[in-house]
């Protein structure tokens, strides 16, 4: 008899939270955390992380650097709700507070690369992600958060993965922070689910085993 088909797909993601920049502010850390749908779940690594602080360095970029690690792996039967990563930034304001710089989230890549004899594929991604601060409605509000030291933000930053509600919220753009990441998808085509080609924005890993094409 013949060996039974997989029933599901693995999707396994490392890399690193790995930089940012914030011109106006310094000595940040960031969180991280994944959002997937319900056919999803976690068999190993951390659904979220928090870095160590930061500051700027000391050569022109004045970046702020972290290589702060990711590794996650995931199981699912249905590529819908792929899962995403929230990026929460914080920093300190005039009175030493931790207030909130910036929210990000992007979809864990996509397309993988080259495919390997056993049917497993890698490729590295690199991402650049826009960060954005929610804002006061009034000035007066602005005003108080100021002085109270209590800046807006979301009470669960998963909402950023969301679109539900977040048409009534005032944002204003601010910072970016850049990915890296490495994804192995494995039994995927077996399922049935094509990938696609590989995405030539990102940044080139391994090169295939010799007799695949690139």
């Amino acid at each position: 008899m013949a060996a039974a088909g997989p029933s599901v797909f693995l999707l396994m993601v490392n890399g690193q939270v790995e930089s940012a920049q914030f011109p106006e502010y310094d000595d940040l850390y960031c969180k991280y955390c994944f959002v997937y749908g319900q056919d999803w779940a976690p068999t190993a690594g951390l659904e979220e992380g928090i870095s160590q602080i930061t500051c700027k360095s000391q050569d022109v970029r004045r970046a702020l650097v972290w290589n702060f690690p990711i590794d996650i792996t995931f199981k699912s039967t249905n590529p819908y709700g792929w899962p995403q990563i929230v990026l929460s930034v914080y920093g300190p304001d005039v009175f030493g507070n931790d207030v909130i710089r910036g929210y990000g989230v992007a979809h864990v890549p996509l397309s993988p690369g080259s495919t390997s004899v056993c049917e497993n594929i890698c490729f590295r991604h690199k991402r650049t992600i826009p960060m954005f601060v929610p804002e006061s409605t009034s000035k007066l509000q602005k005003f108080t958060s100021w002085f109270m030291g209590r800046r807006p933000e979301y009470t669960d930053p998963k909402v950023v993965a969301q679109g539900e509600g977040r048409e009534v919220t005032r944002v204003r753009s601010q910072g970016f922070v850049t990915l890296l990441f490495n994804v192995v998808t494995k039994d995927m085509r077996k399922l049935g689910y094509d990938t696609g080609p590989p995405d030539t924005h990102g940044i080139l890993g391994p090169s295939p085993p010799q007799g695949l094409p690139r």
